[in-house]
């Protein structure tokens, strides 16, 4: 049986998004803001959590009904039927997002929400669920715009873009999710040298491996949200599960190399490649951006430098870019360079001419993602 879902993903990965969801054989895509609809069985919905590597969630689409007032949100959420979705063994949470005129305080919204479903337990069995806002059996998820009221089930749990390899992390960790999505607009592939020069705890160089391995993310994950659901197919996942773990590949065909200053961030980097199984393939050193060599005679660069404040506070960061143009005009020949930065400033100080850029989101702050040919 098909069903409706929507994959969030972050502001103007969209596109992206729906390559993937194709990919992975997805059906009826259509991009939204800050996600995509699309509708398939059962085992599609287990299939995209489980290999997706740009959403955060994956939401399975209930019902959608007019709401303006408290009472519209109150009633239209009792005639639901929520026994196939939520027995009072289960324990629930409710995230509520958006707002109608008068419905404009989510955690007003989330909490109507939950006494109309556990008073609806209350009159069919005697009993209710219990609220557990941290580890819930099943979290819904609530949407509220131009007076409608989306209702779903977010099958994920935790954010997607938490792999669960990555607990050691430097000072301005990029999300897995958007290094995931800024390999992808590279075009890089798996039979091409990868090098990040900036690495810091590994987060590109790593998310490079996986996809090269062709490791399904979502392996390292403790668990999904649909997993505790009364309709959970144990078979279906284990099948699923099975044929990621079949598929994985063993050697990287291109090396895969992160170098950063830090020798601690390094060795966080390491730490994590250890956990993706990539420690004996994934090369890390500490490194100064001065004495950088590249490690082919071509491939793709792909660096996140940090942003710092406007140019004029911090003329030390100017000279580090302008270091980052030198080292890449001289010392990386026949390569294609990457370098995703949100401050046009800095950026400027590069001295290189970009072919190409990409706008980018990293978290609310828009960025560029600045493509070098480098002759």
């Amino acid at each position: 049986m098909s069903s409706q879902y929507f994959a969030t993903v972050a502001r103007g990965l969209e596109p992206l998004a729906v390559q993937e969801l194709e990919a992975l054989g997805a059906e009826a895509i259509e991009p939204g803001f800050c996600g995509v609809g699309f509708s398939g069985d059962r085992s599609l919905l287990y299939r995209v959590n489980l290999w997706a590597r740009l959403p955060f969630r994956v939401l399975v689409k209930l019902d959608e009904f007019s709401c303006q007032t408290a009472e519209d949100l109150y009633q239209g959420i009792r005639t639901i039927d929520w026994q196939p979705y939520l027995t009072p063994t289960h324990t629930l949470a409710v995230t509520a997002t958006g707002k109608s005129r008068q419905l404009n305080h989510t955690h007003f919204t989330a909490l109507q929400v939950k006494n109309a479903i556990v008073d609806q337990q209350q009159a069919a069995f005697g009993e209710r669920s219990s609220v557990d806002t941290e580890q819930p059996d099943v979290r819904i998820n609530i949407h509220l715009e131009h007076d409608q009221c989306t209702v779903s089930l977010d099958s994920s749990g935790s954010s997607l873009h938490r792999r669960g390899y990555r607990p050691a992390v430097g000072a301005a960790p990029l999300k897995e999710s958007l290094a995931a999505a800024l390999i992808q607009l590279t075009g890089w592939q798996p039979d091409m040298p990868f090098f990040d020069p900036l690495c810091g705890s590994g987060t590109l160089p790593l998310e490079a491996s996986l996809k090269a391995l062709n490791v399904a993310p979502g392996l390292f994950r403790e668990q999904f949200g649909f997993e505790t659901w009364p309709d959970f197919d144990d078979d279906l996942w284990d099948g699923l599960l099975q044929e990621a773990e079949d598929s994985q590949r063993e050697d990287l065909e291109a090396v895969i190399v992160g170098c950063d200053r830090d020798p601690e961030v390094i060795r966080q980097a390491r730490a994590n490649a250890l956990n993706c199984g990539v420690g004996h393939l994934v090369k890390f050193s500490s490194e100064e951006l001065d004495s950088v060599e590249a490690p082919a005679d071509h491939g793709v660069l792909l660096c996140n430098p940090p942003y710092g404040e406007r140019l004029g506070r911090d003329e030390n960061l100017g000279q580090f870019y302008k270091l980052l143009g030198n080292v890449l005009k001289q010392r990386f020949k026949g390569w294609t360079a990457f370098v995703l930065s949100g401050n046009k400033e800095l950026a400027s100080t590069i001295g290189l001419r970009s072919s190409q850029r990409f706008p980018v989101y990293n978290g609310s702050l828009p960025c560029q993602l600045m493509k070098y040919e480098l002759y």
